[in-house]
């Protein structure tokens, strides 16, 4: 409990308090409306697809109460409390596609507002487990950077092509219409398999403006993008790999190197062509563009065997590590969404179902220490102290979970952790019932503790395997609230088996070699233990001779 505690308040930077869900203390909803290329309705198929990614990455192990439904052509999210930065981001990382970097070069002084530039970070580099070899033959080519490709200078004097005029009528046309023509105006020119088209889009490209292309780019054409912090302009090659493909990506520390590295992983497909594309291109870069813009563009050191995972190296910080891995994760969607401004959802239960559900919690405990005291006397002082510590290890892991899974509390999960104490306080009784059992056949209060603990564990065990096994299923077969429900009721059936191996036993025990706890009085055994002695001297006590006692016939 000391370890939990500390964690509480030495880490992070909120208050020791859960989370709450949106029945409790309401939350935000974001409409994310669907973009195609041609600006068609998207399929069912695909907001289904998207669906299932957005609620991965939104609602991680399903315990965070954020929920994401399909409304029309739009998936509605809603997530608990008053920040719209989470739902917001969902809809803005889409597409996902690795391309072979063919230049770089830094982004016209017409295009970013500071005058001077800063130099851009040293690229990370991708690092295959073992030392590069022989060139992996290509099933398909694969364009290299080329090394006398010559950035462009950028003409300042150059200025946009402006394509409007004030004097003409607004465009007629719908949103949709619009947005469409947007698009394939920036494919023209940032999607040319002309060399000199890309090389003039990337002189003249803003990086700072909204990119029209966000996540409509064709994986089959070039791509002239911008790094995400706006420091950097790429001239990329069709696409080799969709983010699809990407089985797994984790961040972690390298205490050999003493850096921070993400660890990327591909399925079958996507792991052949891997091997194949670092096997030809040792020294070449290649990006990771997400909707249209370059998250990270390592430069490739060694080929990666097909099968084995792929560290991406560089300038990381433990959390710019995890953003690049979650991003890597979870980035690509089936379609393109725009999110609609942000609005507040009120709780639909409520603090009040809050405070009357606690308050239902707490008299419930309390009537359950009074029997305790007036059943096992002084013994229940010690089922009082366990359920005590079991509620705060409770309290102190829900702050913790809400921290490093996002979990949210509702009022399913508190009914949950409400069963789950009370089945505490059920291994306490079958305990003192074994206990009683073994005094009831002539032991001392004594000897009776460790041969009743051991009777009573396998039951203990036994009840809470069970327990655990009916919360696992009903946590992986349900949805929404009910896995909450689930979650709370395994998590307190754990912490039962340890307050109870940890906590109740020890203390039974010392008090079982205390002169003063093994007093009938004191430990509420004295009827028991009359019971015992009234058994003994029953067995002690001279039988009849019936033989004797049957009266004589006469003659």
């Amino acid at each position: 409990m000391a370890a939990v505690y500390a964690l509480v308040f030495f880490t992070g930077d909120k208050s020791p308090s859960p989370k709450l869900g949106i029945d409790l203390q309401g939350g935000t909803r974001v409409t994310l409306t669907a973009r195609t290329p041609d600006g068609s309705a998207p399929s069912q198929d695909s907001l289904k697809q998207a669906q299932q990614i957005i609620e991965t990455r939104v609602n991680g192990l399903g315990v965070s109460g954020s929920e994401v439904v399909i409304d029309g052509d739009n998936l509605v999210i809603t997530v608990p409390g008053d920040d719209s930065s989470q739902a917001r981001s969902l809809g803005q990382t889409a597409r996902l596609f690795i391309r072979p970097v063919q230049s770089a070069l830094q982004p016209s002084a017409g295009a970013q507002a500071p005058a001077t530039e800063t130099p851009a970070p040293a690229a990370p580099t991708t690092e295959a487990p073992a030392p590069a070899g022989d060139s992996v033959p290509q099933g398909r080519p694969f364009p290299a950077q080329d090394p006398s490709a010559v950035d462009p200078t950028p003409s300042p004097e150059a200025p946009a092509a402006d394509t409007t005029s004030s004097e003409e009528p607004a465009t007629e046309g719908t949103e949709s219409e619009q947005a469409a023509a947007q698009i394939a105006e920036a494919k023209a020119s940032r999607q040319s398999e002309d060399p000199q088209v890309q090389q003039t889009a990337a002189a003249t490209i803003d990086c700072n403006a909204p990119d029209p292309l966000q996540g409509n780019d064709d994986p089959a054409l070039p791509l002239v993008a911008c790094s995400t912090d706006g420091t950097a302009v790429y001239i990329l090659g069709p696409s080799i790999i969709d983010g699809q493909q990407i089985a797994d990506a984790t961040s972690g520390f390298n205490t050999q190197q003493s850096r921070h590295e993400v660890s990327l992983s591909f399925d079958s497909e996507g792991s052949t062509t891997w091997a194949q594309f670092t096997g030809a291109n040792i020294g070449s870069q290649a990006a990771f563009t997400l909707d249209s813009k370059v998250v990270s563009a390592p430069q490739i050191q060694g080929a990666t065997p097909a099968g084995s995972a792929t560290s991406i190296t560089g300038q990381f910080t433990a959390q710019s590590a995890a953003e690049l891995a979650n991003t890597l994760k979870y980035g690509s969607l089936p379609l393109s969404f725009a999110s609609s401004e942000a609005e507040t959802v009120s709780a639909t239960l409520g603090l009040a179902s809050l405070e009357a559900g606690l308050i239902a919690g707490a008299i419930g405990l309390a009537l359950v220490l009074v029997y305790c005291l007036i059943y096992y006397r002084a013994l229940g002082l010690l089922t009082a102290l366990s359920l005590v510590l079991a509620g705060l290890m409770v309290y102190g892991i829900l702050v913790l979970l809400g921290r490093w899974i996002n979990f949210t509390l509702d009022l399913a999960g508190i009914a949950g952790l409400i069963i789950g104490i009370g089945m505490t306080a059920d291994s306490f009784v079958v305990f003192f019932e074994r206990i009683k059992d073994e005094i009831r056949e002539g032991r001392s209060f004594r000897s009776a503790v460790p041969r009743g603990w051991a009777r009573a564990r396998k039951t203990i065990l036994s009840g809470n395997a069970v327990s655990f096994i009916a919360a696992a299923v009903l946590y992986v077969l349900a949805v929404g609230q009910v896995r909450g429900f689930a979650f709370t009721l395994g998590l307190t059936t754990i912490l039962d088996v340890v307050v109870v191996v940890l906590v109740t036993w020890p203390l039974v025990y010392l008090a079982s070699k205390s002169t003063f706890w093994s007093k009938p009085g004191v430990n509420g055994l004295g009827a028991v233990a009359e019971i015992a002695q009234e058994r003994k001297r029953a067995a002690a006590r001279p039988k009849p001779d019936t033989a004797a006692a049957a009266p004589t016939k006469g003659a």
